[in-house]
């Protein structure tokens, strides 16, 4: 394992160690809302703040940015840390969330891990050197038709302007697949992509520190990433979509023909 990738799998393993300690007390949490539908507990902020002190104590040249604590400065090297992705689930007890990772050297995507620390799930991947799910190679789906794929979503709850244009393509999609999810964390739905679980996966209006590992993820397992016009700027636009090498090219034609082109 590759040392930037076993310092972040460090991080991620701290930080779930510290969520799930909080899990029986979620009720009882400082939370305050950032903005709509948008939370923020004091586990989110005390993850984040284990995990960049591992990451410092390491590298401490490399630059983060961070979810909670913003942007910091630094040479060749980027984090990306999601400390909590799936807050709302955290704090009803539900038992879908993960600490993401990603790191980028000179703007690429080099490093990613994804910790369900309720599954003890770790998903890791190295740019070249495949996916895994605990130490296991994984790969993406071999679904080849719309009619048989189950496919992952999320809700523009943050951006409720979009809620028509979801809305149509979730008409259109339910009609044609075995059947479409949505459990709340971003993170785990592109792992579940990389796995296989997944056949597919859209969301608009994501930040960066949703997606970033999940996207290398699903390269490294044989998928594809885009954004809705086809381009490789979802980190940019928000706006993803993910699938094995025959779903993704279905799904980008139906959300295309439903939602204008970021």
């Amino acid at each position: 394992m590759h040392p930037i990738l076993n310092t972040a799998v460090k991080a991620a393993r701290r930080a779930g160690t510290l969520i799930v300690r909080y899990i029986d007390y979620a009720d009882r949490l400082e939370v305050t809302e950032k903005g709509r539908n948008d939370f923020v507990s004091e586990v989110d902020e005390a993850a984040e703040a284990e995990i960049i002190t591992v990451i410092k104590a390491a590298y401490p040249d490399h630059a983060i940015v961070a979810e909670e604590s913003g942007t910091t400065a630094g040479r060749e090297y980027e984090w990306v840390i999601d400390p909590l992705d799936g807050t709302t689930n955290f704090l009803h007890g539900y038992p879908q969330f993960a600490v993401s990772i990603a790191v980028r050297r000179n703007s690429e995507l080099r490093h990613a891990v994804i910790f369900d620390p309720l599954k003890n799930e770790l998903f890791t991947a190295s740019k070249g050197d495949g996916a895994h799910l605990n130490n296991h190679r994984i790969r993406v789906s071999r679904v080849v038709r719309m009619r048989a794929a189950l496919i992952g979503t999320g809700f523009p709850f943050k951006h409720l302007e979009h809620l028509d244009t979801w809305i149509s393509t979730f008409k259109i999609l339910i009609t044609h697949s075995s059947g479409i999810r949505r459990a709340g964390s971003a993170a785990l739905d592109l792992a579940y992509v990389a796995c296989g679980r997944f056949d597919g996966f859209w969301e608009m209006g994501l930040k960066q520190w949703d997606m970033a590992a999940g996207c290398l993820l699903v390269e490294e397992a044989g998928g594809l990433i885009t954004d809705f016009a086809g381009r490789q700027q979802h980190l940019a636009t928000g706006n993803i979509i993910a699938g094995n090498p025959a779903i993704h090219p279905e799904l980008l034609a139906v959300i295309r023909a439903q939602i204008p082109a970021n």
